[in-house]
């Protein structure tokens, strides 16, 4: 069933209920719609388009930060049979140039937060943008720009435009988040996003009555497939704004939310709040939070241990995915699973997933390779690119870049991206591995490790170190802590620093290498003193 038909079914079903709430404590804002609101005002949004034209195929270029209209705007522009464009908002100008040229957008709808870095070269966007909407404060939309509410405010909201859609035909285009190099257009169809709806849901058994608490940025596949999984029940989203650990104990606590998805660092924090006596959990209503799960970036395995010290009701599972299988799903842990806590899991419903070597041939036992997976998820094609599309899609089979391991239970656990291993002196690294290691030290707030060139070795381990508030981290102290890793894995440089993330949690290493890894050796060296 095609998603626009599953909100439909839902606001038949549920017309009255709560469908989604925002969250905004930075602003004390708190707002709240129904099934019915939602499905008329993705309607209006999808009349409105087609009464100027927008058409099945036309492509909408969707820029804005988490709120309460995200998700009916999402809607409403599937329900012209047009491709939504949803954009990473951390994208500077280049990249959203980049990204809108890619798509030929007609459309562009954007935010407050977004007119500055627009109107730095939108006479490069005109010759493809023929419609702004701005969805922000309208005594701030700029004069070339329509306001959202009163482009839509004369529409009908009953009915969608009428127009056929097929489940094979394409949806979406999604950009990858850039963090090995420029964002590539991943398109999705509309078979893509059903299947995400009944793998989140067979995975993580959501009710009409579960709420889920969505943090991550919703322009990224991760917290929106998630979320389809309770979508497809008809069950309640709250849409927070900030990840405060406070805030989100406050979110879980007075909306009652019993599925929340978190990334590594805000986990993380959380952790700490408790353990510095920020955070006092016996001041909230927990006991009906039934699921915690992490996704978006490996997950040391200390983090879930000491979670389940300070939580130990909650479910725990893991997800592994890419923008290139709808997100998350294809590879997951289980909540049945617990024992496994540090494997990605087993192939998600409906995914199949093998590990090969250099030459696509399937490696026997625990040996690590390129994982590679096919299901219904699979995206269509790398846009306009088909020299990346088929390095990535062959016989079939979507190569995801990551090296990936079995153990000896048929668990799968990720090693590292192939970009990121680290060749020493014939020896294969896995930073991830290493930074699970140092994870476990209890000053250390955050690690990343990264290869530096070396005359001699060719590549040498460095790690970027980021210290708990309140605590002294020497390099004494982290040398010490190493020793307990075969020698080749030890850090051969220690550098403290900020460890940069993008929006979902990634480490963004490319950066780190521009700022540490100099092609220059008395570069790194007067870095490194």
């Amino acid at each position: 069933m095609i998603i626009t038909e599953i909100l439909a079914r839902n606001s038949r079903r549920y017309g009255n209920e709560i469908a989604l709430i925002e969250r905004a404590p930075a602003e004390d804002l708190r707002q709240e719609i129904t099934w019915m609101e939602f499905y008329q005002e993705s309607n209006r949004l999808a009349n409105a388009l087609a009464r100027r034209g927008i058409t099945k195929g036309d492509r909408v270029i969707q820029l804005m930060t988490n709120c309460l209209e995200w998700l009916p705007v999402y809607f409403g522009i599937l329900s012209t049979g047009a491709w939504a464009v949803p954009l990473n908002f951390r994208f500077e100008f280049d990249k959203i140039r980049l990204c809108t040229e890619v798509a030929e957008a007609k459309v562009f709808i954007f935010g407050d937060e977004f007119i500055d870095r627009i109107e730095t070269g939108k006479v490069f966007l005109d010759s493809f943008v023929s419609l702004w909407i701005f969805t922000g404060n309208p005594e701030n939309c700029p004069d070339w720009a329509i306001p959202y509410r009163e482009f839509i405010r004369s529409e009908s909201g009953e009915t969608p435009p009428d127009v056929k859609l097929a489940i094979e035909e394409d949806a979406a285009l999604y950009f990858t988040s850039g963090t090995t190099g420029t964002p590539k257009a991943v398109l999705l169809t509309h078979r893509n996003l059903e299947h995400a709806c009944y793998v989140e849901n067979r995975h993580h058994s959501q009710t009409h009555e579960d709420t889920f608490l969505c943090i991550p940025p919703l322009y990224h596949t991760g917290a929106k497939m998630h979320w389809l999984g309770s979508f497809m029940v008809g069950g309640k989203c709250i849409i927070l704004k900030g990840v405060k650990p406070k805030w989100i104990l406050e979110a879980v606590s007075e909306e009652l939310a019993t599925i929340v998805w978190l990334l590594v660092p805000w986990a993380h924090d959380i952790l700490i709040a408790i353990e510095n006596g920020s955070l006092d959990t016996s001041k909230y209503l927990l006991d009906q939070w039934r699921l915690m799960h992490i996704g978006a970036q490996p997950v040391p395995p200390s983090l879930i241990n000491e979670w389940k010290q300070y939580f130990p009701g909650h479910d725990y599972d893991t997800n592994y995915g890419l923008t290139e299988t709808t997100g998350p799903g294809c590879v997951h842990l289980g909540v049945e699973n617990p024992d496994h806590v540090g494997a990605i899991g087993v192939p998600g419903f409906d995914w199949e997933c093998k590990i090969v070597d250099a030459s696509g041939d399937e490696l026997p036992g625990c040996e690590s390779g390129e994982l590679i997976v096919r299901g219904p998820g699979m995206m269509k094609e790398y846009y306009k690119n088909p020299d990346a599309t088929a390095k990535t899609i062959i016989d079939g089979w979507l190569h995801t870049g990551d090296i990936a391991r079995y153990d000896m239970s048929g668990f799968i656990w990720l090693v590292d991206r192939k970009k990121d291993v680290i060749i020493c002196g014939g020896e294969n690294i896995f930073p991830v591995e290493i930074e699970h290691f140092y994870m476990q030290h209890k000053k250390i707030q955050d690690v990343a490790v990264i290869g530096i060139p070396d005359e001699r070795l060719g590549e040498i381990p460095a790690g970027i170190f980021a210290a708990k508030a309140g605590c002294e981290l020497t390099k004494k102290e982290i040398v010490e802590f190493g020793e307990a890793l075969p020698r080749y894995k030890r850090l051969r440089k220690i550098i403290f620093g900020e460890v940069p993330r993008n929006p979902t949690g990634k480490i963004e290493k490319p950066k780190l290498r521009r700022l540490y890894a100099k092609d220059k050796r008395k570069d790194i060296d007067k870095l490194l003193k």
